[in-house]
């Protein structure tokens, strides 16, 4: 995607090494490459302008060290959407300009398609547009109770209502097993972006009641009033978390590799 004169867009990519469940993954090496460097490589193949933010001075050193764009922000974050509004100020100051949108793509996705950030982008042609992110839609028979994948209910319009770590909405005259074949529900895809305006206020917000009871810093952004415009993507993320998730997209590589050279 290239930035137009009406909207120019920045990719900025959180990453902090002090995870608890899995403790410096932006930087274990995925087919020969730091995980970092993998999610960078992949986001400037759809945006002309991408950082890192990051409170480590290792992550800041590799990233440095393969040529990437990257600067240092606090440890003392919430989140990677203030991580994102403190970036982003420094990197109007070294950029010469202002984003119009700041894309805030998550560090542990290295195999994050561009498709998916320039369809995120297209949100913001509509200029009502506050935020926006994505979701996709759940497979009859797919699973839907894992607390661990987010599930979204939308407005008419595409704007989402409420995030749930439970299964929303309840079908109260099905069993459960047949919900995702009588009902289309949305599984949440961690990938904002936000109005460069709308980010400096949102990192000066509180927390909310219902962000706390479910941990998704999102619901904090509906509870003040702000409205979130999802696009709907067709593919899955393969975020990595934990190293059991490392495992499991280091099967898929290969599986991809053996089926290459077949």
């Amino acid at each position: 995607m290239k930035n137009t004169a009406e909207i120019r867009i920045a990719g900025i990519i959180p990453a902090r090494y002090a995870s608890t469940r899995f403790p410096g993954k932006p930087l274990v090496m995925i087919g020969g490459k730091p995980m970092i460097r993998r999610v960078y490589e992949q986001s400037c193949l759809s945006l002309p302008t991408v950082y890192v933010a990051t409170d480590d001075q290792r992550i800041y050193d590799a990233v440095a060290g393969f040529g990437g764009k990257v600067v240092m922000t606090s440890s003392d974050h919430r989140s990677g959407t203030d991580r994102c509004a403190e970036a982003a100020e420094k990197i109007a100051g070294l950029e010469g300009f202002t984003p119009d949108v700041i894309v805030n793509i998550q560090g542990d996705e290295p195999y994050i398609r561009p498709e998916q950030i320039d369809l995120l982008a297209s949100c913001f042609d509509d200029r009502p547009v506050e935020i926006a992110s994505l979701v996709r839609r759940a497979e009859p028979g797919e699973d839907l109770a894992n607390p661990n994948q987010p599930k979204v209910v939308l407005d008419l319009s595409g704007n989402a209502i409420y995030f749930s770590r439970s299964v929303i909405p309840f079908l109260r005259d099905a069993p459960a097993a047949e919900w995702s074949a009588r009902h289309t529900y949305y599984k949440h895809i961690g990938l904002y972006a936000y109005r460069t305006a709308v980010l400096k206020q949102l990192a000066l917000l509180p927390g909310s009641p219902l962000e706390k009871a479910e941990s998704l810093e999102q619901n904090r952004w509906l509870e003040n009033g702000f409205r979130i415009r999802t696009a709907v993507t067709l593919w899955e993320s393969l975020g990595i978390d934990t190293p059991e998730d490392l495992e499991r997209v280091e099967k898929v590589l290969d599986q991809k590799k053996k089926n290459t050279y077949r």
